[in-house]
């Protein structure tokens, strides 16, 4: 890539800057403060308050029609009370089932239990239900715990990523945004990694060869899952098992151009519902009014099963079939879209879906394993943090977190190297009066002379000093 910022991406559209990857700042009010929310105040970013609870009375049908509000929020109370049973359930019965990976039972069927089903599992975690913590009672999601339930949505020409770089001057050369240091080598595609207690070796695809004491890596989950990236030593069963069993999940924000707008708007309207007999298809809509007024956008948000179809057709296609959820929503007479954006988190091959989900029913030791290092190799992202995966705030966290354990790991060699040192002085010092059964006497050694193996080995004896 040639930009900083991975799945935190901004994209112009429709005159305006849209977030093709992480779009919001989600836990913000509560106790604690979010720390991408103190980064997104300090440096000045435009935000807008998301309130999704409106979103279950602007139900739709396919004649147009708006569920009726009584109708709705006794769907919805259905829908939270079979969700918390069914995670007693698995609690007490199914733990075994589940972490094989058992399909719970899909107890929605008709349009509006299917709307809302997708509303409740879907729409933040873009997790199938077993996989999902949202309205949990049992495991609460730990961003609205920590940090507080509201949500902000970026909306700022400058991006979400405008903080990445604003953070990069404090260690990178930059000039009015741009980062200028060469340390960072942008479009390079790593493909193998040869590793070993001597240091690690990278080589891209173009050939390039780099040598490093250590490396962290800060690929996706889903890149880890695929063969982009040859470990030479393999990885060991016990980290590629832990890799294999987080989920990756697929979340796909189409966004619309419209020569004007046709829909409601106001900020109780902000978001509305496609209730469909196909769960998932172009269910969750959201105007973009409130965030750029004036720009005539309309979101549709698909994930994982519906994502991947549409990532699989024609641009031409997705429209085609959004303008016919659309017209079924408000009338045969609404303009046709001017201009489509259909990002493909999926089938990029640098991302391979939008961020990592663990199973419901899953023990800490699957996040320990997939985190720890293997040599020198370290390991970072949002799939790396135990309590916030999934999140910006998760990667920001799990970064400061393995740079700790990087740091405490090298000052831990230097110590060990120290005392090696200290050791091997004295042996240094009679080096003159010791003979070899060789012929060739040593002579002048130095303290340099002694080869490094010496210091890697952790033994000490005297035919490797004075070899």
């Amino acid at each position: 890539s040639g930009r900083i910022g991975g799945r935190i991406r901004k994209e112009s559209f429709g005159g305006v800057s849209v977030e093709l990857g992480a779009g919001w700042i989600a836990g913000v009010g509560g106790k604690a403060s979010n720390p991408v929310w103190e980064i997104a105040s300090k440096f000045g970013l435009r935000t807008c308050f998301s309130d999704y609870s409106n979103a279950r009375y602007n139900i739709y049908d396919r004649s147009g029609k708006i569920f009726p509000s009584a109708i709705a929020a006794d769907s919805y109370k259905k829908a939270v009370d079979s969700a918390i049973q069914k995670l007693r359930d698995l609690e007490s019965n199914s733990v075994e089932d589940v972490a094989n990976g058992a399909e719970l039972p899909l107890t929605a069927k008709t349009p509006i239990e299917l709307a809302i089903d997708f509303i409740l599992h879907d729409f933040e975690m873009a997790g199938k239900f077993h996989n999902s913590f949202l309205f949990s009672p049992v495991e609460p999601i730990s961003t609205y715990v920590d940090f507080g339930e509201r949500e902000f949505l970026v909306a700022d020409e400058r991006g979400y990523e405008y903080l990445l770089y604003k953070m990069a001057e404090d260690f990178l050369l930059t000039s009015e945004g741009k980062i200028l240091d060469n340390r960072l080598k942008l479009n390079k595609v790593v493909r193998e990694l040869q590793h070993s207690r001597n240091g690690v070796t990278v080589k891209t695809e173009d050939g390039c060869v780099y040598e490093a004491n250590y490396v962290i890596l800060s690929a996706s989950i889903g890149v880890l899952q695929s063969d982009l990236i040859c470990f030479r030593p393999p990885l060991p069963r016990w980290k590629t098992d832990a890799i294999g069993k987080c989920d990756v999940m697929v979340y796909t924000k189409i966004f619309l151009k419209f020569p004007y707008k046709f829909w409601p708007c106001g900020t109780d309207k902000e978001f509305f519902i496609y209730a469909h007999e196909r769960r998932g298809y172009y269910t969750f809509w959201q105007h973009m009014e409130n965030a750029y007024p004036g720009s005539n956008i309309l979101v549709v948000t698909l994930t994982n099963g519906e994502s991947k179809r549409v990532e699989a057709q024609s641009d031409e296609e997705t429209l085609k079939e959004a303008m016919g959820v659309l017209r079924d929503m408000f009338g045969p007479d609404i303009p046709t879209a001017t201009d489509i954006l259909v990002p493909r988190w999926w089938n990029n091959r640098f991302q391979r879906g939008s961020y990592s989900n663990y199973p419901i029913i899953s023990n800490n030791q699957v996040v320990s394993d997939i985190k720890a290092p293997v040599g020198r190799i370290f390991f970072t992202g949002e799939h790396t943090s135990e309590r916030f995966n999934g999140y910006v705030h998760g990667g920001y966290l799990a970064g400061i977190d393995t740079s700790k354990a990087l740091l405490e790991e090298i000052r831990k060699d230097e110590r060990e190297n120290e005392s090696k040192s200290f050791l091997l002085e004295p042996l240094i010092a009679l080096s003159g009066s010791l003979t070899l059964a060789q012929s060739d006497a040593v002579s002048g050694l130095q303290k340099c002379e002694v080869p490094t193996q010496l210091y890697l080995s952790g033994k000490l004896g005297i035919p490797e000093a004075i070899l």
